[in-house]
C-alpha cells in the first residue's frame, strides 16, 4: 500500500529537555524523521522545548516551536496551522506518548480533526498499564513474571506476604525506570513501596517476582499496514535482570543465546507487536531467559515508539530505523522502501552482522554528592558509548576507550583494584565501573566459577575475559624489541591499545606504535553496511580492525581496506563522545554544523566520533564517519589513511580540545584557533598575564600544587575562595570555601582524585551579577552574537545559571565593558571562530572569570533565540573561506528568551540539590517571554538564591 495521500501536514512531537533516562537519542530520532517526512514532499511542524538539539533547527522542519510541552502548546499549534492531519508521537520518548495520551483523554486531537500516526492510543494503554499488559500476555499465551498490581499501601503488604522476597517494584507511566526498585529484605518494603506509589503519575504499581540472575535479551522490531514484521537487532543485555537496560553493557547480537530459544522470543515478540493494536512503526520488547538448560522465556516489557536502543540498533546494524518507521507511519508498506545503505534492495530485510557491537553506559555520580552508587532498576547513567569490532572483545575494548574516563582500555594501565574485599563488594552490588573490576577480579586469581556466582554473568562473556589477561600476562613476559609479531597482532585484534601493550612490555607508546608499523601491523576499515557484504553497501560508514595478511596466488600478500582514500580535499571533526553533565547535545549540534559548513566550502567532510545516539553519528551527515572511539591512536591512525587538510577542534567540547596538544606536537593542522591559543586560556597564569597586560580586571588568585601552598596563598586572598582544577569539564571539582580547615580538606581531596593538578586560587566575588558572551572572531574581526546575563548570582556555574538573552539590568557602562573586553581578549587570544567569555560584575566593574575560545553550551541556544546559523557562519571562518565581515548579521528576537536548566536529581534520593560553581544539570529548555512582568520570570527571580551552596 502506497503512502496515505490524506496526509499533507504533520505535527512531531519532541522530547524536551535532557534528562536521565532520555537523552539525545530522540534528538537523533525526531531529526531523522523530519526529514524523511518531508522527503515525501509533507509538511512538518515540530515542538521541542530543547534549544541544544539538531531536531530544534530551522532547516529540520518547515516550522519549529521552541514551547513547553504541554497541551496548551499543543493547542496554540493546531489554532495556527489548522492545516496540521496528522500527529507522530512515537519519536519523542515517554514524553512524547504521555502528552499525546493526555491530548487524547482531552479529546484536542478529535478537536482539531487530527489523527494518530506510527502508534494507536490503545497500543499505548495497553503497554504503559501493567496490569493491562498482563492480561494482554495471558490472553496471547505469552509467558510472563509472576505479578500483581497494587493501588494501595496494604495491598503492597499483602502481595509482598505471598510472594516472598527479593520483589520488583515498577510504577505505572514513569520513564527511565523512574521509582521502580528491587526490594530484598522485609525492612525497605514500607520506604520503597511509597516511593514507588507516589513516583506513578496514576499511584499504581506493578510487584513481581524477581527473576534475579536470568538473562535479559532486546529486540528492534518494525511492522507495517500489511503486517509485514522484520526484526532489526538482537541485543544481550551482559548484565543479568535486575539492573536497567539503559545501565547494563550490552551486546550485538546477542552472544549466548541458542538458535531455537532465538527463534522462539522471535515469535514471541512478533505475536506481542501484533496484538497491542493496528499501527505501523518501531517496537522494542524485553524478554527475561532463564539461566538454565531449559531457557524458559519471559516477556518483560513492550515499548511502541523509538527508543534509546533503537538508536543503538541503528548505529549497530546501519538500518535507519526511526527513518523508515516514520514512513511506515506514513502509510508504506516495508517491500515499497528501499533498503538505505545498499540502495539497490528492499527495507523488507533482516540486517545480519560480521562484526560485534558493545555499549557501554557512561555515569556521572561525582556530581551527585551523596548519591547510590550501585546499579539497579532505576536508570542513572547520562550517556554512552559504543564500540565496533571483529570480536567481542575487540568490540569492549574499543568501548572501554570510548568512556574518556582516563582509562586505556580493561587492565593494563596501573588503574586496576588490588584489594579483595573491595572487587567482591563492587561484584556483589553491581558497579559502574564493574566492566573494569572482572577484570581486576580474575588478574587477582578470583575463580570464574565465583565471579559467575556473585554477578550472574554468563560463562561466555567471563571466559572472554580470561583470554585477554592471559594475553596480557604472555606479553608481560617480553620487552619491546623481542615482541613476536604474532603476539602483538593478536593483541590488536583483541582490542588492546598501544599504551596498554607499552605498560605491558614498560616502554612508551609510541615505540609500540611504530613496532607495528614496522611490522607492518596497520588499522584497516571495514563498512557498516546491513547485510555482511552480500550486496555492495552505498554508504561510507566504517569501524577499525586488524586482520592476518591475506597471501595471492602470486605470492604477494595484502590486508583488505574497505575505506578508498579520495583525491578531494579533506577536513576532519572530532566529535565529543559520551553525553555527560558538562558536555552534552549542544556539541552534536555543533558538529553537525560544522560538517555540513565544510560540505558547502567544497571539502570532503569526515566524522570521528563513538556516541550512538546522536545525530553526528547518522551515516548521512558527513561525507563519511568512522564510528571509533575519540581515542589518541584511533584517530592518528584514520589521519594517517586519510591526510586531511586539518581537524577541527573545538566544536567537540573539551573532548576535542583535549586532543589538540597531541595533534599540534604530530604536526597536524588545526582548523581554526591554534594549539597554542587554547592552551593560553586554559593555563591560568599564562592567561592573567594577557588579561594584566590588557589592562582588564580579573579576581585575584594564586596557584598552588600543595595543600601547603593553597594554605600560604590564603593569606595574601581573602576568604571566600573559589578553588577550580585546570583542564577540568562542567567545573568538576570545583568548590567556594570559607576557612583554611574547608581549604585544606578540598585540597587534599582534589589532589587524591586528580594527582599533579595545578589548582586555582581565586578570591570569591561574594554577589556579583553573572554574564557571558559568545562571539566569533577571524582573527581581525569580532561579532558577538550573544550577551546573556544569569539571574542566579555568581557561584552558580554558568551551565546550571538560568540565563537571560538579552541581559535585563546590565546597564550601559556595564555592557560596553563586556563588549570591549570581549573583543580584545578574542583578538589577543588569535581567536579563529568561536569564543565563549564568562564575566563577574560587582559595583559596575566586569571582571573576567574565564574564556574558552571554543563552540560553548550557549551557542545553539543563542543560534535558536536569534534565528541564526552562527555556527555555520564561525566554521566558515575558521576554514578561511570568510571573514566576519561578509555575513549579514540579523538577529530576531521579539522579548527576551531564557536558558532554563533542568536537573535530574528525582534519580538520586539523599542527594544535595544545592547549587554551586559545578555543574550539575543533565539539559536545559528554552522560555520566550515579552517582557520582564511575565509570571515565569518573576518566579524565577524570586527563587535565585534559594540553591546557592558553597
Amino acid at each position: 500500500m502506497p503512502k496515505d495521500t490524506s496526509i499533507k501536514s504533520v505535527l512531531i512531537i519532541g522530547s524536551g529537555p535532557i534528562v536521565i533516562g532520555q537523552a539525545c537519542e530522540f534528538d537523533y530520532a525526531g531529526s531523522q524523521s523530519a526529514r524523511s517526512i518531508r522527503e515525501e514532499g509533507i509538511e512538518v511542524i515540530l515542538i521541542n522545548s530543547n534549544p541544544a538539539t539538531i531536531m530544534t533547527d530551522p532547516s529540520m522542519a518547515d516550522h519549529i516551536y521552541l514551547l513547553p510541552l504541554t497541551t496548551k502548546s499543543i493547542i496554540q499549534i493546531l489554532k495556527e496551522h489548522p492545516q496540521i492531519d496528522a500527529v507522530l508521537p512515537t519519536m519523542g520518548g515517554q514524553t512524547a506518548l504521555n502528552l499525546c495520551l493526555e491530548a487524547d483523554e482531552k479529546g484536542i486531537w478529535q478537536d482539531f480533526g487530527v489523527k494518530l500516526i506510527g502508534v494507536d492510543v490503545n497500543a499505548i494503554n495497553i503497554t504503559e498499564d501493567r496490569e493491562q499488559f498482563k492480561q494482554l500476555l495471558k490472553r496471547i499465551g505469552v509467558p510472563s513474571a509472576p505479578a500483581e498490581i497494587c493501588t494501595s499501601y496494604l495491598r503492597g503488604k499483602e502481595i509482598a506476604q505471598e510472594f516472598g522476597f527479593p520483589l520488583v517494584i515498577r510504577p505505572s507511566f514513569t520513564l527511565g525506570g523512574t521509582g521502580a526498585a528491587i526490594v530484598y529484605k522485609k525492612e525497605d518494603f514500607d520506604e520503597l513501596l511509597t516511593r514507588g506509589l507516589e513516583a506513578s503519575p496514576i499511584h499504581e504499581v506493578l510487584i513481581d517476582k524477581a527473576l534475579m540472575g536470568w538473562k535479559e535479551y532486546e529486540l528492534e522490531l518494525l511492522r507495517d499496514k500489511n503486517d509485514n514484521v522484520v526484526i532489526i537487532c538482537s541485543i544481550e543485555n551482559m548484565d543479568p535482570m535486575g539492573i536497567h537496560t539503559g545501565d547494563s553493557i550490552t551486546v550485538a547480537p546477542a552472544m549466548t543465546l541458542s538458535d531455537t530459544t532465538f527463534q522462539r522470543m522471535r515469535d514471541y515478540a512478533i505475536l506481542m507487536m501484533r496484538s497491542i493494536g493496528n499501527f505501523a512503526g518501531g517496537c522494542n520488547v524485553q524478554f527475561a531467559v532463564s539461566p538454565d538448560d531449559k531457557e524458559d522465556i519471559v516477556a518483560i516489557e513492550i515499548n511502541p515508539r523509538v527508543s534509546r536502543s533503537s538508536a543503538l540498533a541503528s548505529k549497530a546494524t546501519g538500518y535507519p530505523i526511526a527513518k523508515i518507521a516514520s514512513k511506515l507511519a506514513l502509510g508504506y508498506n516495508l517491500d515499497e522502501l528501499q533498503n538505505q545503505i545498499t540502495k539497490s534492495t528492499s527495507a523488507l530485510f533482516e540486517p545480519t552482522l560480521d562484526y560485534v557491537i558493545v555499549k557501554i553506559p557512561r555515569w556521572n555520580f561525582d556530581k551527585f554528592e551523596g548519591a547510590d552508587r550501585t546499579l539497579g532498576l532505576q536508570m542513572k547513567s547520562v550517556g554512552e558509548v559504543m564500540g565496533i569490532g571483529r570480536s567481542f572483545q575487540e568490540a569492549l575494548h574499543k568501548a572501554t576507550q570510548s568512556l574518556e574516563i582516563k582509562r586505556n582500555g580493561l587492565g593494563a594501565d596501573g588503574k586496576g583494584y588490588t584489594n579483595y574485599e573491595q572487587i567482591i563488594e563492587k561484584l556483589t552490588f553491581a558497579s559502574w565501573d564493574r566492566v573494569f573490576v572482572i577484570y581486576d577480579a580474575i588478574a587477582m586469581g578470583i575463580p570464574l566459577s565465583r565471579i559467575h556466582e556473585i554477578t550472574k554473568i554468563d560463562m561466555w562473556f567471563l571466559k572472554q575475559y580470561e583470554e585477554l589477561y592471559t594475553l596480557e600476562k604472555e606479553i608481560s613476559n617480553y620487552k619491546v624489541e623481542s615482541l613476536p609479531r604474532e603476539l602483538l597482532l593478536e593483541a590488536k585484534q583483541k582490542g588492546f591499545a598501544d599504551r596498554q601493550i607499552a605498560h605491558m612490555v614498560g616502554c612508551l607508546e609510541s615505540q609500540v606504535h611504530t613496532l607495528r608499523t614496522t611490522m607492518n601491523i596497520n588499522r584497516v576499515f571495514k563498512l557498516v553496511d546491513t547485510c555482511a557484504a552480500e550486496f555492495k553497501a552505498k554508504t561510507p560508514y566504517y569501524y577499525s580492525t586488524f586482520e592476518a595478511e591475506i597471501e595471492k596466488a602470486d605470492g604477494t600478500r595484502y590486508v583488505d581496506n574497505e575505506s578508498v582514500v579520495t583525491d578531494k580535499k579533506k577536513i576532519i571533526v572530532l566529535g565529543s563522545g559520551p553525553n555527560r553533565i558538562g558536555q552534552g547535545i549542544e556539541f552534536d549540534y555543533s558538529c553537525v554544523h560544522g560538517v555540513l559548513a565544510a560540505k558547502e566550502c567544497g571539502y570532503e567532510t569526515i566524522m570521528i566520533n563513538c556516541n550512538p545516539e546522536t545525530v553526528s553519528t547518522d551515516f548521512d551527515t558527513a561525507d563519511k564517519l568512522y564510528f571509533e572511539p575519540v581515542f589518541w591512536e584511533h584517530i592518528y591512525d584514520i589521519i594517517q589513511h586519510e591526510k586531511p587538510e586539518g581537524v577541527i577542534v573545538q566544536l567537540g567540547g573539551q573532548t576535542a580540545l583535549k586532543l589538540a596538544e597531541k595533534l599540534s606536537k604530530y604536526g597536524i593542522k588545526i582548523i581554526g584557533t591554534s594549539f597554542d591559543a587554547l592552551d593560553l586560556a586554559e593555563d591560568r597564569g599564562r592567561f592573567s598575564e594577557l588579561l594584566t597586560d590588557l589592562k582588564i580586571p580579573f579576581p585575584q588568585f594564586g596557584i598552588a600544587e600543595t595543600a601547603d601552598e593553597a594554605s600560604a596563598l590564603a593569606d595574601t586572598l581573602d576568604f571566600p575562595l573559589l578553588i577550580r582544577p585546570s583542564y577540568v569539564l562542567g567545573g568538576q571539582g570545583m568548590k567556594i570555601v570559607i576557612n583554611k580547615q574547608e581549604l585544606e580538606e578540598h585540597v587534599i581531596n582534589l589532589l587524591k582524585t586528580i594527582p599533579g593538578n595545578k589548582l586555582l586560587l581565586d578570591h570569591y566575588l561574594d554577589g556579583a551579577i553573572e554574564a557571558e558572551a559568545d562571539a566569533i572572531c577571524d582573527g581581525e574581526n569580532v561579532y558577538i552574537i550573544g550577551i546573556m546575563e544569569h539571574i542566579e548570582p555568581c557561584g552558580v556555574h554558568s551551565g546550571d545559571s538560568n540565563a537571560t538573552l538579552p541581559p535585563f539590568n546590565l546597564g550601559e557602562f556595564v555592557m560596553q565593558q563586556i563588549k570591549d573586553h570581549t573583543k580584545n581578549i578574542a583578538l589577543a587570544l588569535r581567536t579563529v571562530g568561536l569564543i565563549n567569555i564568562q564575566f563577574a560584575i560587582k559595583d559596575d566593574i566586569v571582571y573576567i572569570i574565564e574564556a574558552n575560545p571554543r563552540a560553548s553550551r550557549t551557542v545553539p541556544f543563542i543560534a535558536k533565540a536569534y534565528g541564526e546559523p552562527y555556527v555555520n557562519y564561525a566554521t566558515k571562518v575558521m576554514l578561511g573561506h570568510n571573514k566576519v565581515t561578509d555575513f549579514t548579521f540579523n538577529p530576531q528576537l521579539k522579548g527576551y528568551a531564557i536558558k532554563q536548566p533542568v536537573f535530574s536529581f528525582s534519580k538520586f534520593h539523599n542527594v544535595n540539590k544545592a547549587l554551586g560553581p559545578e555543574m550539575k544539570s543533565t539539559g536545559e529548555s528554552i522560555l520566550f517571554i515579552d517582557d520582564l512582568k511575565d509570571d515565569q520570570f518573576y518566579e524565577l527571580y524570586s527563587r535565585r538564591k534559594m540553591y546557592l551552596s558553597k
